[in-house]
């Protein structure tokens, strides 16, 4: 078991789904790893799915999970066995806040309509409220990608770059851009 030797001085907001696409929990699992060994904390619903799987490849890692679900819904299941904490979020708009307003990057993976709502989000904040890195890992986030800028949801303008966001289509992608983070390399 690796751990850290502190406290993480980072958060990503990991937003996946509970249904995953085929054969994306691997690479959930490695981006769970690899997003702990470069000291980031966790952040996603806590449920199953690719939120477990990337909670399972943090959690040896020593790096907090926190689960981040509203309030009074226990019709959505229980959390995953490596949640460390919770955050109970009386609306969705302050659920949204306590996963965006401190981090420090956005990991996408593929999911349903919750992960597309959390992803819009998250587009939107980098955009419109402070920069901050987005990134689409996996062959449906980079596929979803490809089609929002083919039909003009996503255009950069001078307004609005779009500099924030990279499309990563596997774990070593994902390494190699958590080190270009590190080094100050990429864009917020």
């Amino acid at each position: 078991m690796t751990r850290t030797d502190h406290a993480p001085d980072l958060t990503v907001a990991l937003f996946a789904g509970v249904v995953p696409p085929d054969g994306e929990e691997p690479l959930a699992q490695a981006a769970g790893a690899a997003l702990a060994r470069a000291g980031y904390a966790l952040r996603h619903g806590g449920y199953n799915g690719l939120m477990e799987a990337a909670a399972r490849g943090a959690a040896p890692h020593g790096v907090p999970v926190t689960a981040i679900t509203l309030a009074d819904r226990p019709d959505w299941g229980a959390f995953n066995p490596f949640v460390t904490a919770t955050v109970h979020a009386p609306t969705m708009g302050e659920r949204l806040h306590a996963y965006l307003d401190d981090a420090d990057l956005v990991v996408a993976m593929g999911g349903g309509v919750g992960t597309l709502h959390e992803l819009t989000a998250a587009l939107y904040y980098a955009t419109a409220i402070r920069p901050l890195p987005v990134r689409l890992l996996g062959p449906t986030a980079c596929r979803l990608s490809t089609f929002l800028r083919a039909e003009g949801w996503l255009t950069e303008s001078p307004t609005r770059p779009l500099g924030f966001l990279r499309e990563l289509p596997d774990a070593e992608a994902l390494t190699a851009d958590l080190k270009d983070l590190a080094a100050g390399r990429c864009a917020p």
